[in-house]
């Protein structure tokens, strides 16, 4: 069984996700698409971001986007080695790309996203025969993703009517 598929996730897993979806509620306060992500570095986390696209008024201001750049001036380079990418949605195909060339070992996420997720529910950037490989675990604090998601958009359509 895969980590896709497994429901036990590492300790730290949980941690670092619960970490990411307080970052996507943080987003959600300030009217973005609550998606949290931060990267974790031997152990510790270099850098946190969540999404600005509304605020930012910039298409590419993703939550993975926005860490990715700060873990880049962290370390002072723009490969990412050793480092592991938590995130409350699965990375869409921008995002994948920017996550492949920065050389990131590993990408955690919660909720799969159906529309434009691109580590296996609508496109797998990993079956591509591309210079770098993350290994993917989806699913850690799936359900959990899924309600900050669902709340924000029920509260955004309440606002419409």
């Amino acid at each position: 069984m895969n980590d896709m598929q497994s429901p036990l996730h590492k300790e730290e897993d949980l941690i670092y996700m619960r970490r990411a979806l307080a970052l996507a509620e943080e987003a959600a306060v300030q009217d973005e698409v609550p998606v949290g992500a931060l990267i974790v570095h031997r152990g510790e986390i270099i850098a946190e971001a969540f999404n600005t696209r509304e605020t930012s008024k910039c298409a590419t201001h993703h939550a993975e986007i926005l860490v990715i750049e700060a873990a880049c001036r962290r370390l002072g380079g723009w490969r990412l080695p050793d480092c592991t990418l938590y995130v409350t949605l699965e990375p869409c195909p921008m995002c994948a790309g920017a996550i492949v060339n920065s050389r990131i070992d590993r990408v955690v996420y919660a909720a799969p996203d159906l529309r434009a997720g691109a580590f296996g529910s609508v496109v797998d950037l990993n079956d591509l025969p591309l210079n770098h490989k993350p290994q993917i675990a989806g699913g850690v604090c799936c359900e959990e993703s899924k309600n900050v998601l669902s709340a924000y958009f029920r509260a955004k359509r309440k606002k419409k009517e």
